[in-house]
C-alpha cells in the first residue's frame, strides 16, 4: 500500500489529468453543436451525409492516433506528451474561423481531433501512479472526462445563440477560439504543474510492444469498447440533431437532452470502476451488455402512423343496394350500421400506440350484391408517438450503462498488460474511437437509406447482441476447459 503522501501526489496527478482529459473531450465533441447550428442557420448548405462526415472526422483522428500516442506515452512518460498534444491542437482551433468550405472545415477538423488522443495518454499515465487495488477507481475517475461531452453540449448552444446576436452570420466563429485558449491554458498549467512519471521497464523496441496486439483478448476489449464508448461519441453528437427533427427541439433544449445522456454517463464511470473492482469485470459486462440489448430495443421502435386494413362489412345475403350514406347501408330493407371516420388529433404525449378505426363504403345505390360480397371495407390506423420524454428517459438510462462499461473494459488494462498499458490502452481506445468515427457516418447512411431516425438503434442493438454472445461464448470455453474451480480466475481475465 502506498504511503499517504504518496497517495496525495497520485491524487494531484490524477485532478490534473482527469482535468486535461476534460477539456480534450469537449474539444473533440465540439463539431457535434457547431456542424448542426450552422446548418440549421443556413450558414453552410452541407447535406445530412456531409454533416455526418464533419461528425465522424475529428473522432477518427482522435482514435487513429491513440495507438502511437500510446506508445509515445510509455517511451517519454505523460507529462511532456499531454502538455505538447493540448498546446498543438489549440492551433487548428484557432483557425477554424477562417475556414470558408467543406474542405478547410474537415481538414482542421481532422487536425484538432488529436485532442481524442489525450485518452491514451491519460490511461497510461494514471496507471503509474496507483497500486493494483486503486487502479479501477483511479481509471474511473479519469475517465469521467467524458463529461466534456456534457459540457459542450449544455454550454456551446447558448454560447452560439449569444454570440449571434449582433453578427448572425460571423459569431459563430468566437466559440472554436475559446475552446483554442482553454488547450492553451490547460496545456500550460499542465507543463508547469505535473510530474512526469513513465514504466520502468520501458526499453522494449516498438515491434516488441505491438507484439502485444497478437492476443485476442484485446480485440475483444476493443469490440466492447467500440460499442460503449464510440457509440456513446457518436450518440453525443448525433441526438442534437436527433431532437430538432424529431421532436422539433430548438437548438438549446436539444443540447441540453444531449447534455442528459453524456453528463451521467461519463460521470458514472467512476462508479463502474468501483463495481469492476468489487464484482469482477465480466459480470459488469454482462449486465451492460444485456441491457443495451434490452434498451436499444426498445428505442428502435420510430415514431410512426400505420395506416392497415381493418374489419369491413359483408352481405349476409343477395340483394339491391338501397340506400348508402357514410354510416349506413341499406341492402333492400335491412340496415348495416357503418363506422364513420373519426378525425383523432395527438398532442404526441401517449406513451402507448393509440388505435382508431373505421369502415369505407365501396358499393353504391342501385348495385346489385352478392352474398358475402363486401360492402364496406375496414381500416385501422395506429398510432405511436414514441413519447419525448420516455424516449430521453431511456436514452440517459443507456448512456449509464454505457459509461459503467468504459471502466469494467479498462478495468484489466494495467493488470493484465502492466508494461504495455499505453500500447494496448491505445489499441483499445483506437477501436472504440473508430465506433465514434464510423457511428455518425453509418448513422446519416441508415437515415438516408430508410428515412427513419432511429434506424441507428437498430445498428446498436445487432453490434449489442454480437459482442454480448461473443463474450459469453469466450467465457462458456473457458469453463469448459478449466472447470469451475478457476471460475473466480476466468471472472477477472475474461
Amino acid at each position: 500500500m502506498k504511503s499517504t503522501n504518496s497517495l496525495s501526489k497520485s491524487h494531484r496527478m490524477l485532478f490534473l489529468n482527469t482535468l486535461a482529459f476534460t477539456v480534450c473531450f469537449a474539444c473533440w465533441t465540439l463539431n457535434g453543436v457547431l456542424v448542426t447550428y450552422l446548418v440549421d442557420k443556413g450558414i453552410y448548405n452541407w447535406s445530412v451525409v456531409q454533416v455526418g462526415w464533419l461528425l465522424g472526422i475529428p473522432i477518427l483522428t482522435g482514435s487513429i492516433m491513440r495507438l502511437p500516442i500510446g506508445i509515445l506515452t510509455d517511451k517519454y512518460g505523460g507529462k511532456y506528451v499531454f502538455s505538447l498534444l493540448l498546446l498543438l491542437c489549440s492551433i487548428p482551433l484557432f483557425l477554424l474561423p477562417l475556414a470558408d468550405s467543406f474542405f478547410m472545415f474537415a481538414l482542421l477538423s481532422f487536425l484538432f481531433g488529436m485532442v481524442g488522443t489525450g485518452f491514451a495518454v491519460g490511461i497510461g499515465y494514471t496507471s503509474i501512479f496507483y497500486p493494483k487495488e486503486w487502479q479501477g477507481r483511479a481509471l474511473g475517475i479519469f475517465g469521467m472526462g467524458n463529461a466534456g461531452a456534457a459540457i459542450t453540449t449544455f454550454i456551446a448552444p447558448s454560447l452560439l445563440n449569444h454570440f449571434s446576436i449582433e453578427d448572425p452570420e460571423n459569431g459563430w466563429k468566437l466559440l472554436p477560439v475559446i475552446y483554442g485558449a482553454a488547450l492553451l491554458i490547460i496545456g500550460a498549467i499542465f507543463l508547469i504543474f505535473a510530474e512526469n512519471k513513465k514504466l520502468e521497464k520501458s526499453t522494449k523496441t516498438i515491434p516488441q510492444m505491438l507484439s502485444t496486439l497478437k492476443n485476442v483478448r484485446v480485440w475483444r476489449f476493443g469490440a466492447y469498447y467500440f460499442l460503449v464508448f464510440g457509440c456513446f461519441v457518436a450518440y453525443s453528437q448525433w441526438l442534437l440533431p436527433n431532437f430538432m427533427n424529431v421532436y422539433q427541439t430548438s437548438l438549446v433544449m436539444g443540447g441540453m437532452f444531449a447534455t442528459m445522456f453524456s453528463l451521467p454517463s461519463g460521470v458514472i464511470r467512476a462508479f463502474g470502476g468501483y463495481l469492476s473492482d468489487k464484482y469482477g469485470a465480466r459480470k459488469v459486462m454482462y449486465w451492460v451488455l444485456g441491457s443495451s440489448v434490452l434498451l436499444s430495443a426498445l428505442l428502435m421502435v420510430p415514431k410512426m402512423e400505420i395506416t392497415t386494413a381493418g374489419s369491413g362489412i359483408m352481405a349476409k345475403k343477395a340483394g339491391v343496394i338501397t340506400q348508402v350514406s357514410p354510416t349506413n347501408i341499406k341492402v333492400g330493407e335491412v340496415d348495416i350500421p357503418v363506422v364513420a371516420k373519426k378525425e383523432i388529433t395527438t398532442d404526441g404525449s401517449n406513451i402507448f400506440p393509440t388505435k382508431t378505426s373505421w369502415q369505407e363504403v365501396i358499393v353504391t345505390e342501385n348495385q346489385e350484391v352478392a352474398k358475402k360480397e363486401l360492402l364496406a371495407k375496414g381500416i385501422t390506423k395506429i398510432n405511436f408517438d414514441a413519447n419525448m420524454w420516455v424516449y430521453l428517459v431511456l436514452v440517459i438510462l443507456i448512456g449509464i450503462s454505457w459509461g459503467i462499461g468504459k471502466a469494467a473494459v479498462y478495468k484489466h488494462i494495467p493488470e493484465y498488460f502492466p508494461t504495455e498499458v499505453g500500447v494496448v490502452g491505445g489499441m483499445v481506445g483506437l477501436l472504440g474511437g473508430l465506433g465514434g468515427f464510423f457511428g455518425p457516418i453509418i448513422f446519416s447512411y441508415l437515415l438516408t437509406a430508410s428515412g427513419i431516425w432511429s434506424s441507428s438503434w437498430i445498428f446498436i442493438l445487432i453490434f449489442s447482441i454480437i459482442c454480448l454472445v461473443w463474450m459469453h461464448i469466450t467465457v462458456t470455453n473457458m469453463m469448459n476447459k478449466n472447470q469451475p474451480a478457476l471460475a473466480k480466475e476466468i471472472d477477472t481475465k475474461s
